[in-house]
């Protein structure tokens, strides 16, 4: 893996990381904050992706306002441009799913297929707290609240969490470490300005699409999650007896979910733009 750092449309400089793969290209949009450690290895496409502005070696933009979906987009975009990519998959994570759907239907010519991972694209907070009988006003109230709270507390998490010991090892604990240092009053800036957003409607999305929710998440209801790709009749949806972190505890179940939609966005596009014989379902991609 590699990074480097590219400038948005703002002028923001963002640390994007790139894996070295000999495959097809696939833009990564990650929970917020999250290193590249707790995606799983996807040793068959060339990954993409960055970290958002103002964290850990983004960032932040000159003016503070500048969190919202469409400023995470320009971020996708400059690292798309960055590696020469035109079109390709394009999965999100956690709150990531906002600004992947959000892509996808500002810039439907980038995108060849959609994965949404235990994440509502858009309202976010509505979603959050899925216990039986609370009503999605309520949730999104206490979502709201929350999360103000922790921004408030800011301060004192950076004190407390910055000196959390953590053993200098690689893998996702060595990860840890760099996520407890975050600026926690800006993470939770973030993380107000991606939960707010409207809920998207994904009417108009046109590619494949596959959406992959926990039955035991409680950051992002099944319901929430499934229900905008309900009316999507190329939309492949699983519930899978997870949480929120699925990517952590089923990474063979996202990898062959994201293979299989490589698949199915290759076919789209031979179909398409080539003339081809045959069943279309096989990836036209060379294999190592």
């Amino acid at each position: 893996m590699r990074e480097h750092d590219v400038f948005s449309a703002d002028g923001t400089r963002i640390r994007l990381w790139r894996t070295d793969a000999d495959g097809p290209d696939v833009l990564l949009s990650p929970g917020l904050g999250a290193v590249p450690e707790l995606w799983p290895d996807l040793p068959s496409a060339r990954v993409h992706s960055w970290h958002h502005r103002g964290t850990l070696d983004s960032d932040r933009p000159a003016d503070p306002a500048r969190v919202e979906p469409a400023d995470h987009v320009a971020d996708a975009l400059a690292v798309l441009d960055d590696g020469g990519v035109e079109r390709c998959v394009v999965v999100g994570w956690s709150m990531g799913v906002t600004v992947a759907a959000e892509l996808a239907l500002r810039h439907p010519d980038r995108v060849s297929g959609l994965m949404l991972v235990t994440g509502a694209p858009g309202d976010a907070f509505a979603g959050a707290l899925g216990f039986p009988g609370v009503p999605a006003p309520v949730r999104r109230l206490i979502g709201v609240g929350g999360v103000t709270a922790l921004k408030a507390a800011g301060p004192l998490l950076d004190a407390v969490l910055h000196r959390v010991p953590v053993p200098d090892v690689g893998g996702v604990l060595g990860s840890l470490r760099r996520c407890l240092r975050h600026d926690w009053g800006w993470y939770f800036t973030l993380a107000l300005a991606l939960g707010r957003a409207p809920r998207l409607d994904l009417a108009g999305v046109t590619c494949p699409t596959t959406v992959l929710a926990g039955r035991y998440d409680f950051l992002a209801r099944s319901d929430d999650v499934l229900g905008p790709v309900a009316a999507l009749p190329q939309a492949r949806v699983r519930v899978l007896p997870n949480t929120h972190f699925l990517p952590l505890e089923d990474p063979r179940v996202v990898v062959e979910e994201l293979e299989l939609l490589l698949d199915r966005a290759d076919a789209v596009r031979r179909a398409v733009h080539e003339d081809v014989e045959g069943p279309l379902t096989p990836r036209s991609r060379p294999r190592a």
